[in-house]
């Protein structure tokens, strides 16, 4: 594949690529008409990429929304929810939506990812998930059929992590105005006395310790979008992470973040979590699990797999001394599928997170500026 972005404005001076089919000439290439492999992050328009989990994404948080939103308030470290404290307890408290296409792919539909995906967010920050909203925003011409498919598949899956929905709301917009359903979930949990999970509190030294094979999810919709098969069946790992980060709550004190690896897979979320601890991290490569199926999907589509969202599977920070224990829980729980130490953190340079294989060398981890797979959830 070639570049697509030549003639784009929104590029960096002093790089082009020449169309490998155009024929040659003796004059000075037209620098007016140039590539670059590193894209503008400073776009007047609202991009996929501002959606996709990587560095544009960041900065739409932090250039546009945080200084409205933030109402004068130093805001603390990104997490997946806001804990707040009401009558002498801490409530988590998040949203998400969805759009997701296709709606139903191998291992999951919409519905359960609406659902899964807002519970887990509430599980991250250690807090036992209670109640969940619903906002449906409907097209025009949508079967009533499919709307039936997609509400009863996120009852079912709340019935599964043990929340009720409790309150909603439905839009209809014109045919061709919104690819079927979107769906808006929020939810409200509560967090245990003692449980106390967040960035802030990454040291140097803490392990690292991944729930199972990464790049399920991604994967899953793109054979679908692109008509690809594989050899046995490749299903998405969406599930809901509320049971597993319970039993990962008997570490106490020793269990310091929890990140589930939704857009920007792994790679993103450890160096977002190593941005706001001030702290680096290496990572062993040979430890990270990836099924020949993925590994080969991301090969054949161009596709790193450590960039690749996750539906249902985390990585925890913890105390050294609680490695074994951490994983000696993941290995007992059905929802970790394959656990694994991938690295450690360390006291490098804020944010920076190197990937070491067995021969000795290494690479560093960015995040991404573009926009590998968008509509993924």
């Amino acid at each position: 594949m070639f570049p697509s972005c030549v003639g784009n404005a929104d590029v960096s001076p002093g790089y082009f690529v020449r169309n490998p089919y155009a024929p040659m000439t003796d004059h000075v290439p037209d620098l007016t008409r140039r590539t670059c492999p590193v894209p503008r992050t400073d776009t007047a328009t609202i991009q996929l990429a501002h959606g996709g989990g990587g560095r544009l994404m960041h900065q739409l948080i932090e250039r546009v929304l945080l200084p409205e939103f933030a109402g004068g308030r130093t805001p603390g470290p990104a997490h997946d929810s806001a804990i707040l404290e009401w009558e002498g307890q801490r409530l988590a408290f998040t949203t998400d939506s969805f759009v997701v296409s296709p709606l139903f792919f191998p291992g999951g539909d919409i519905g359960k990812l609406a659902v899964y995906g807002t519970v887990n967010d509430l599980a991250m920050a250690g807090a036992i998930p209670r109640w969940l909203s619903c906002a449906l925003v409907l097209e025009e011409g949508l079967p009533m059929d499919t709307l039936r498919q997609v509400v009863a598949s996120m009852q079912q899956a709340a019935t599964e992590v043990g929340v009720s929905i409790v309150t909603g709301d439905t839009k209809v917009v014109d045919r061709g105005k919104g690819d079927g359903i979107f769906i808006n979930t929020a939810g409200v949990g509560t967090v245990p006395p003692g449980i106390e999970v967040s960035p802030a509190r990454v040291r140097a030294g803490d392990r690292i310790v991944v729930s199972g094979d990464l790049g399920r999810h991604g994967i899953a919709i793109m054979s679908v979008r692109e008509g690809l098969d594989f050899e046995g069946a490749l299903a998405s790992d969406c599930a809901g992470l509320a049971d597993l980060v319970g039993a990962l709550r008997a570490l106490g004190g020793d269990l310091h973040c929890l990140r589930d690896l939704t857009r920007g897979g792994l790679a993103a979320a450890l160096i977002e979590i190593a941005e706001q601890a001030g702290a680096a991290i290496a990572l062993d490569e040979s430890s990270i699990p990836i099924e020949p199926q993925v590994a080969g999907a991301c090969e054949l589509m161009g596709l790193d797999p450590l960039y690749v969202a996750n539906e249902g599977r985390l990585v925890a920070f913890v105390a050294p001394q609680a490695e074994e224990a951490a994983l000696a829980i993941l290995h007992a729980h059905p929802g970790a599928p394959a656990p694994a130490c991938l690295g450690s953190v360390t006291d490098g340079p804020a944010g920076v997170v190197e990937l070491r294989n067995p021969w000795g060398s290494g690479r560093l981890l960015d995040m991404l500026s573009g926009e590998q797979m968008p509509r993924i959830c």
